[in-house]
């Protein structure tokens, strides 16, 4: 019985290995077509995706210029304004510390000459007096009598009225940035002319306008206004600036000795420019150089928007009046603050 079963067995196992053999033979085949579409589609989504990453490079060199070019315009735009802008934070924080240091050596320096007899008290400026029809370079000298009272939109200062307007124009198309300090040398835009030119001969010297946009703007048009007076009265004119805080007194001193080329030893009470956070304080030292025979020039920060009568009285003062929606984003800063 089992030698008579083995052949059929034996067959049967045989066949069965054929059949495993061609299943795997099957296998593989499939095993084999299946990586090739995966390698195929795997091919098909390298090449997609390095196209995609192509095209964003692309873009991404295009962002890049721009941003350069968009970067060589603000460099630019800085080197043009005498810093920009974007440097009125920084600004602010070394105003701050200037103005505490140097506030500091004009306490000890005041203290020191309180032990001087008052004879023998130096000049403030002492410097031969020139011709008044002569040129002032730098803190030029004039003769000292009667403090002089400027009336620009009278018909009587024609010659003034040249003089004004030829520097205006000078200012705008060859700026001088090496000058001789007290005379501007920052570029001077048509806008910055036209400020000028309204505050002279629309309100004769006294009154306020429109804010440039910036603090910075506006001190370099003051600082056209202190350099036009300096060339025509010398060193007769004194400018006292008006703010109500040690950061905004601090952006006013970098920004004239940057627009005008003056040290820190023109600061001071006894100086070519005083910094006053009272206008109390501010009118008692005008009044004294009105005595004097000096020509006090008050420049109000556009943070003031009330100013005591006294402050107004003198012949010669330029306000700067914010936007109203700046003024309005102000008085909510300082509402939270």
């Amino acid at each position: 019985m089992e030698s008579s079963s083995l052949p059929p067995l034996q067959q049967e196992a045989e066949a069965l290995q054929q059949e495993i053999t061609k299943l795997k033979l099957e296998k593989g085949q499939i095993l084999e077509r299946q990586l090739q579409q995966m390698q195929g589609k795997l091919n098909q989504l390298l090449q997609e995706d390095i196209q995609h990453l192509e095209e964003r490079k692309k873009a991404l060199q295009i962002a890049v210029e721009q941003l350069e070019r968009r970067q060589e315009r603000i460099q630019a735009e800085m080197h043009q304004t005498f810093a920009g802008a974007s440097q009125e934070v920084a600004v602010r924080v070394q105003g701050f510390k200037d103005y505490l240091v140097t506030s500091l050596q004009d306490v000890a320096l005041a203290a020191e000459q309180l032990e001087l007899t008052p004879k023998t008290a130096l000049p403030t400026h002492p410097t031969p007096p020139k011709p008044l029809a002569e040129p002032a370079q730098g803190r030029g000298i004039t003769e000292k009598t009667a403090a002089p009272k400027p009336q620009f939109s009278s018909q009587s200062f024609q010659e003034e009225t040249r003089q004004i307007r030829r520097l205006l124009e000078q200012y705008r198309t060859t700026p001088n940035y090496y000058g001789p300090p007290w005379q501007l040398r920052r570029t001077f835009e048509p806008i910055h002319a036209e400020r000028v030119f309204k505050w002279f001969f629309n309100l004769g010297g006294r009154g306020a306008i429109r804010s440039v946009g910036t603090r910075l703007q506006n001190i370099l048009v003051a600082s056209a206004v202190i350099s036009i007076l300096n060339d025509m009265y010398g060193d007769r004119v004194y400018a006292l600036i008006l703010a109500n805080s040690p950061e905004r007194l601090g952006d006013w001193r970098r920004g004239l000795q940057d627009c005008l080329g003056v040290e820190r030893a023109d600061f001071g009470p006894d100086r070519g420019i005083g910094l006053f956070e009272s206008p109390e304080s501010l009118a008692q030292k005008a009044e004294r150089l009105v005595k004097e025979g000096e020509l006090p020039l008050i420049l109000l920060d556009d943070s003031e928007e009330m100013v005591s009568l006294s402050v107004l009285q003198f012949p010669l003062w330029l306000g700067f009046v914010p936007e109203p929606q700046l003024r309005k984003e102000r008085q909510q800063m300082d509402w939270f603050e």
